[in-house]
């Protein structure tokens, strides 16, 4: 048996790069354990990590069957809210005839609140993906269409057959909201017409929103004023703080009490579900509650905001408890990317101390946020307000809420098991990766030394690179890599299987990958795990073990 051993692990050693590995090891009584060591991992990799048998590991967890199933419902139209859904059914049976255009990753805000339109008055409707300028070309079938390049766009087909496109997201929400009435079993999403007091208060809200808009964009895109003696005649607040930050937090202070003269979350209480105005402001609260921490320090969830907006808190809270919103809410990462090239370039200042730590935690460099073990939570961003996961995975693990339900939404996951959410999160990103793992491995190769090196057009996204060429000779390796990641993010047991799991991928990394392919690699994984998107790839308790595992195995090809 030994020798038999030796003799296929003399046929595996052929490959150049393995035999460097093991170089000078004579084979003796003393060592043989750690020789056999390394033959059972490289043989391991080589017989069992292809992606279809990945796959098949992946679609063999629970989570992973719930998923499966899952993908054929969204095809169908009738599956859960997801970013990249091509069609939404709800309970018709007719073909639509209405195809909404929007943008492919999840960036833009004015598609986000025309989709949380639709998707809480549930109409009907095909979709059509299309990049955003900033990451992207269009195609010249949309251009046609719509020559601007605007998205959203609405194409709207008649009874005769005639074709007719909308644009402008305002224009669009008004007219799905008409041609979808309450009297035709639809939700009500504005004020009625004859509540003269409802219509006024929509229009009085409704310029609210674009004054806070307008404090956000001079406190964020323009570089921040004095807050001196100086400071106090250029406007600036008594408090030390600049007028652009005391501008944007007094707006603040007016939305939170418009918000807290209802008797629910939201601000009108006709309904006991968002509306149209609750869409038009969240969009772009997001990107604020990102874009403030990121660049101004400014933590707007933290306990001492809570206190002084207690409204907007609870709002936020209750959008987070439904799963159409968590299906195209961004992580603050994903926001501070995607803003710069929509918007311009966001400027430091505001809290100096506070600022830079929270740009180390959102960019991952703070040891914690993509490092494992992970925490529970993220205290920037809470993770357990409501579902993590979507509802199908949250069932598979037997996930409860606070409310003492399986996998539903409207509660929070605060109580919920560390440990088996954990697993469930890991074994979404490992579920997403192994269903996709020749492209994403071609993909991550763009980041080695021959890569994107193709002649390419440039766009306004830092990170964008639609038209680089993977590295070929380094994507072999890469492709191992992110086969034994996938490995261990799919592990089932609990935190001991898991450290199993991270070892066993730490060293077959070392075994498998010759050194001098160990930095690229690591280059090639930095690469992907900076281009991790949320929501369009996972949402954002999946995509921290996503990025956190490769963190990982970057950790051990540098060791």
């Amino acid at each position: 048996m030994i020798m038999a051993s030796i003799f296929s692990f003399l046929l595996l050693a052929k490959t150049a790069h393995f035999w460097k590995e093991v170089n000078g090891l004579s084979i003796n009584h003393r060592n043989l354990s750690k020789f056999t060591r390394k033959t059972t991992l490289f043989m391991s990799a080589i017989d069992t990590d292809s992606w279809t048998k990945l796959q098949s590991s992946a679609s063999q967890t629970k989570v992973g069957a719930a998923l499966d199933l899952e993908s054929v419902s969204r095809i169908e139209g009738t599956g859960a809210p997801f970013v990249q859904n091509k069609i939404r059914l709800f309970d018709s049976n007719e073909r639509p005839k209405l195809t909404l255009y929007r943008d492919h990753a999840g960036w833009c805000p004015y598609c986000q609140k025309t989709m949380l339109l639709i998707e809480e008055k549930k109409i009907p409707i095909n979709i059509e993906l299309v990049p955003m300028r900033s990451y992207g070309d269009k195609p010249q079938s949309f251009l046609k269409m719509v020559p601007s390049g605007l998205l959203p766009a609405l194409l709207v087909e008649t009874n005769d057959g005639r074709k007719q496109v909308v644009t402008e997201s305002q224009v669009i929400m008004e007219l799905l909201d008409q041609w979808h009435p309450v009297k035709d079993g639809y939700r009500q999403m504005m004020p009625s017409d004859d509540d003269e007091e409802g219509q006024q208060r929509y229009s009085q809200l409704a310029r609210l929103e674009r004054e806070l808009f307008s404090w956000w964009c001079t406190l964020i895109f323009r570089p921040e004023g004095p807050s001196g003696m100086f400071g106090k005649l250029m406007g600036s607040g008594s408090s030390g703080t600049s007028g652009a930050m005391s501008g944007f937090l007094d707006c603040m202070a007016k939305v939170d009490q418009q918000l807290a003269s209802t008797s629910g979350p939201w601000f009108f209480d006709f309904a006991d579900h968002p509306t149209m105005i609750d869409f038009i402001y969240i969009s772009h609260v997001e990107r604020m509650l990102a874009s403030c921490a990121y660049w101004k320090g400014l933590d707007l969830r933290s306990e001492s905001y809570n206190k002084q907006f207690p409204a907007l808190n609870a709002w936020l809270d209750a959008f987070e408890k439904r799963e159409c919103y968590l299906a195209f809410k961004s992580d603050f990462y994903t926001n501070v990317m995607d803003i710069p090239p929509q918007y311009g370039p966001g400027y430091d200042g505001g809290f100096e101390k506070e600022r830079l730590m929270y740009q180390k935690s959102i960019a991952g460099r703070d040891g914690k946020s993509w490092t494992l073990p992970l925490p529970f939570d993220d205290p920037l961003q809470p993770l357990y307000r409501g579902p993590p996961l979507p509802l199908c995975v949250l069932q598979a693990a037997g996930i409860q809420g606070d409310n003492g339900i399986v996998g539903v939404e409207g509660t929070s996951y605060l109580k919920a098991d560390e440990h088996i959410v954990a697993a469930a999160c890991r074994q979404m990103a490992g579920w997403k990766l192994a269903s996709n793992g020749e492209k994403v491995a071609r993909f991550a190769a763009r980041g080695g030394p021959g890569g994107a090196k193709n002649p390419r057009k440039g766009f306004g996204a830092e990170l964008a690179d639609p038209y680089a060429n993977p590295d070929k000779d380094l994507l072999p390796y890469v492709d191992t890599a992110l086969k034994l990641v996938c490995r261990a993010l799919l592990t089932e047991g609990g935190p001991d299987s898991h450290a199993a799991a991270l070892n066993d991928m730490k060293e077959s990394l070392q075994v498998q990958l010759p050194k001098n392919k160990a930095r690229d690699v690591s280059s090639a994984l930095a690469y992907l795990r900076d281009r991790v998107g949320v929501p369009r790839d996972l949402p954002l308790a999946a995509a921290r073990q996503l990025r956190a595992h490769l963190n990982e195995a970057i950790g051990a090809l540098y060791s």
